[in-house]
């Protein structure tokens, strides 16, 4: 790749800004051959105010960019590549994330609240309980989503109602509101001196302010949300140049992974896991759990595609848990090293309910619970019940996606970066009985981004036709065990979800070993 010779068959490149919960990244790919050339990592730190809190610094993000950016950019030249011949950048991005500035001057009136923040459970409770039946799923036939902690508008709420200076911005036609999306284009873009405030219709379909019918801000569910429209961005496709190209990182990976096709799904697994399948042009409500999301609109005049999502909110956020608030283990690669030296999690069961728990519960009370603990258990067999917990957590979300198409999956696709636990891989494959698929080029939520970024009217260097796109190679897992064994770890495990679910949370409860472990973990 470093030859000189090679800088004249790359063809045009296009790159793609990948901006999820624990790090950024920017990646650049040969248009025509959908390998990638280059990229670099900056990882993003959390921060935890309070309890059930989570934040983290907008100027770090935009930061986090730029260096990825320049450090990816020196990568190219030493490789003797031309990166005048970046044709387009695509952005994807942690999508629920929510953002407020101001204007006139591009700061951030407060931390961007990361997705997986509960601080709004209460703002939850009290809009459900004024709906009629108590029912959280009032506003799906316009959202496609229930009324829940993990979308942008309840955080949004909870700005306006306890920071002064959003409020004061507001009130003075100062204040702009996002996801991570629109803040990273607005500074790209010009920022104060002209950026351009606008998301796309994936980003835009997760705030519960977005009508999924009519692909625009709704003015009744605004007033709901007693939300001010003037501060919402305008809602562009997926693949139209509007200074940067943007899609939801999950939508991004179902384009990766080349899912156009109606019934066709792929499952990532990152901070959280995500399962998308795709349902062509019309919106299919789920009836066991599950939200309906705008999957993609790959051009302006081209017609939206939507899917269905299953959303798990701790999957590699589990592997950050044990190694930084447990102190059992030092690396992810520890991890699958503890659990392959025991191969059984030895009847001990995970719950990671550390932000409630997602599809199909949507149930915010909810505690991690760790159970079936004896005095043979060690690090290693709760190791093993982790990467476990990640697995059966999918299964619930594939058994309801199941249900709701009435045509059972053959195979699943998977991609995020905890594929790369070979062990993991297995056991998903295991207890879902059926294959797990894994792409040997792992970056397909870049890929994505990059393609439609890529395929935008005005750009046009990467085609999206089938009979155009490079087949990838593939890791196959097949299933191992019976399903027999299957079934009955997976009802185990549920008989654990259950007493998550029924957890009192009292404040009182901070033992340490003995009945409860640091973030309220209760070890019976």
């Amino acid at each position: 790749m470093a030859a000189s010779s090679n800088r004249i068959t790359l063809g045009p490149l296009v790159a793609a800004i990948d901006q999820g919960t624990s790090s950024t990244r920017f990646l650049v790919f040969n248009s025509k051959t959908a390998e990638l050339l280059s990229h670099h990592q900056v990882e993003i730190r959390q921060s935890f105010p309070k309890e059930g809190w989570v934040e983290e610094d907008p100027r770090e993000i935009l930061q986090s960019v730029y260096e990825c950016m320049e450090r990816t950019c020196e990568k190219l030249t030493q490789l003797n590549i031309d990166i005048s011949n970046i044709k387009a950048i695509g952005v994807t991005n942690q999508r629920e994330t929510t953002l407020v500035w101001d204007r006139r001057t591009g700061e951030p009136l407060y931390n961007a609240i990361v997705w997986l923040d509960l601080r709004t459970q209460s703002t939850v409770e009290r809009l459900i309980s004024k709906t009629p039946g108590r029912n959280k799923n009032h506003l799906k036939h316009k959202t496609g989503l229930p009324i829940s902690t993990y979308f942008s508008a309840v955080k949004l709420r909870w700005l306006l109602d306890n920071v002064p200076e959003v409020r004061e911005a507001v009130e003075s036609n100062r204040a702009l509101f996002g996801t991570v999306d629109s803040w990273l284009i607005w500074c790209l873009t010009g920022g104060a001196c002209g950026g351009v405030h606008c998301t796309d219709v994936t980003n835009a379909s997760r705030t519960m302010l977005f009508n999924i019918h009519t692909l625009n801000w709704d003015p009744e569910l605004c007033r709901y949300f007693g939300v001010p429209m003037e501060i919402l961005p305008r809602v562009r496709s997926s693949s139209e140049i509007y200074g940067l190209m943007c899609l939801g990182d999950q939508s991004a990976a179902l384009v990766g992974q080349m899912c156009f096709q109606d019934g066709q799904a792929k499952n990532t697994y990152g901070t959280g896991c995500f399962l998308l399948r795709n349902t062509g042009s019309k919106p299919v409500m789920s009836d066991h759990g599950l939200l309906t999301t705008v999957a993609y609109k790959l051009g302006r005049d081209k017609p939206a595609c939507y899917a269905l999502e299953g959303s798990v909110a701790i999957a590699g956020a589990v592997v950050r848990w044990l190694q930084d608030n447990l102190g059992i283990i030092g690396s992810s690669e520890e991890l699958e090293q503890c659990a392959a030296s025991v191969g059984t999690s030895y009847g001990c069961y995970f719950v990671p309910a550390f932000s409630g728990l997602y599809a199909p519960y949507w149930e915010p009370s909810a505690r991690g619970i760790i159970c079936g603990l004896t005095q043979f258990t060690n690090k290693n067999h709760v190791a093993f019940a982790a990467l476990e917990a990640v697995c059966f957590q999918t299964r619930e979300i594939l058994d309801a996606m199941n249900q709701d198409s009435g045509i059972p999956l053959s195979q699943l696709q998977v991609d995020g970066g905890m594929t790369s636990n070979r062990l993991l891989m297995q056991l998903q494959a295991d207890i879902l009985c059926i294959p797990v698929v894994k792409p040997s080029m792992p970056e397909t939520t870049a890929l994505g981004a990059a393609m439609a970024a890529g395929a935008a009217e005005g750009v046009s260097v990467w085609s999206l036709r089938s009979e155009d796109l490079n087949e990838a190679t593939c890791d196959k897992f097949e299933p191992q065990i019976n399903p027999e064994e299957s079934e009955l770890r997976y009802a185990r495990w549920k008989k654990a979800v259950q007493k998550s679910m029924n957890w009192e949370t009292t404040e009182p409860a901070r033992m340490i070993l003995g009945a409860m472990l640091p973030g309220g973990l209760y070890v019976p």
